[in-house]
């Protein structure tokens, strides 16, 4: 019977022994309450420096309403209003009171994680949606100045009559060299396809190491395919979402607001005075 017991105790879990804890109690019960029982009923057996801290943890990471960034998505209990812990599913008569209506709902971090990411998306769009609708000259000086930002050095835009294919050139310092890199813009709502690349190249070949080649719009999967081609000058694509991401890093043409985001952590407070 001890044998069956050792190998029981053996496979328990911490939650399995949180639950068998509030089923003999049959009341909801603190962290420190919980602990306590664990240890008295030996119901598990701890080997942490902190065994108390563990069952706190497991309650609040497992916890239906309780929402922080490193909460399990797996729930076993519910926290109460009063401090105290119960059974996720187990009727109780604190959690009729729990549910009542609010007059606000606090939005659980998931949602407002979600939201964050919806906004993000619209926002990346609006600014490559402002991005198609400038002028091309105006957008081969917003890829000059991008460039700039970015760590480049001396970048300028080339006069139309003398650019042969070129819209600008700079040099990019790596380590003890400078690398002489020329960019193409085409402000285009049209997918950029592999004959463009090609031309690029073609124009850079022998004068420049690098090409980068910026559109407001995306590039062909035969365009992507010859970008880097061995022993030709490589070219880098940037598309329309690659040239918003670029301006989110460098904080360029962007604004950032760092919002508080808080969780509730009254489980951590609520505990019975020592």
């Amino acid at each position: 019977m001890k044998a069956d017991y050792r190998e029981l105790m053996k496979r328990r879990t911490i939650n399995q022994a949180i639950e068998e804890a509030l089923k003999r109690e049959g009341a909801p019960m603190r962290a420190k309450e919980l602990y306590n029982r664990i240890v008295e009923d030996d119901l598990y057996r701890f080997k942490a420096i902190n065994p108390e801290h563990i069952v706190r943890t497991q309650l609040r990471r497992h916890s239906v309403n309780l929402d922080f960034p490193t909460a399990h998505k797996s729930k076993h209990f519910v926290f109460l209003k009063d401090g105290t812990y119960w059974l996720k599913g187990v009727n109780h008569p604190m959690l009729q009171e729990q549910h009542k209506p609010q007059a606000k709902k606090v939005a659980k971090y998931e949602e407002i994680k979600e939201l964050h990411k919806k906004y993000l998306i619209n926002f990346k769009h609006s600014i490559l949606s402002q991005l198609q609708e400038i002028d091309p000259l105006e957008f081969e000086h917003f890829c000059r100045k991008l460039l700039a930002v970015y760590g480049f050095k001396n970048v300028k835009v080339t006069q139309k009559t003398k650019d042969g294919g070129i819209d600008g050139y700079g040099e990019l310092r790596i380590g003890l060299a400078t690398m002489q890199v020329a960019f193409e813009c085409k402000r285009w709502s049209a997918t950029v396809g592999r004959p463009k690349i090609s031309q690029f190249r073609g124009d850079i070949q022998g004068r420049f190491q690098q090409g980068i080649f910026f559109t407001t719009s995306r590039f062909s999967r035969e365009a992507k395919d010859v970008s880097f081609q061995a022993g030709a000058v490589p070219i880098i694509l940037v598309d329309g979402n690659g040239i918003v991401e670029l301006m989110i890093e460098k904080r360029f043409g962007v604004e950032r607001e760092d919002l508080p985001i808080y969780t509730n952590a009254m489980d951590l407070v609520l505990q019975n005075n020592e």
